[in-house]
């Protein structure tokens, strides 16, 4: 078994995280739930949000974990594809977050990238592990908050 470090170094010189899940729910229902404020706010993370093309967001973290904004802006807006810069309170820099949507027999497949990640130089293994910490934690939720149970969020 390889140490945690090793893994989060190889991921680093990827660039990027990735992570697959499928969902019994349709596809608007996951795409309505990435992609409208008041459903990321109830899963996720406080959001002001918007799906429009250039929209400057914000998204604020709970007192209990911090209250950390990240802001950005959103790049692209396709049919089940959503794609938005990532620039962490404090740091600096961005990186870009992207979540695709397939249907799969009315189910959904989601697959989220985060990539961008090794201009964080030496703490780019840090922030890779704090990133890919903080997207199981999200995907741990929202299969809670897509069956109507109720859940809070994420960050």
């Amino acid at each position: 078994m390889q140490p945690i470090s090793c893994i989060l170094i190889l991921k680093i010189m990827k660039d990027e995280i990735v992570k697959e899940r499928h969902y019994n729910q349709s596809i608007d229902k996951v795409w309505n739930a990435i992609t409208k404020a008041e459903e990321i706010s109830k899963w996720f993370i406080s959001a002001d949000f918007k799906l429009e093309k250039g929209y400057q967001y914000t998204l604020t973290a709970t007192e209990a974990h911090g209250g950390t904004q990240i802001k950005g802006e959103v790049l692209e807006v396709d049919p089940y594809t959503l794609k938005y810069t990532w620039d962490v309170e404090g740091t600096g820099m961005h990186t870009i977050v992207s979540w695709m949507l397939e249907e799969e027999n009315g189910k959904t497949k989601l697959t989220l990238v985060h990539s961008g990640i090794a201009q964080f130089g030496e703490q780019g293994v840090e922030m890779m592990g704090h990133f890919d910490k903080g997207w199981e934690a999200c995907l741990q939720v929202l299969p809670n908050y897509l069956e109507n149970e109720a859940t809070e969020p994420a960050h």
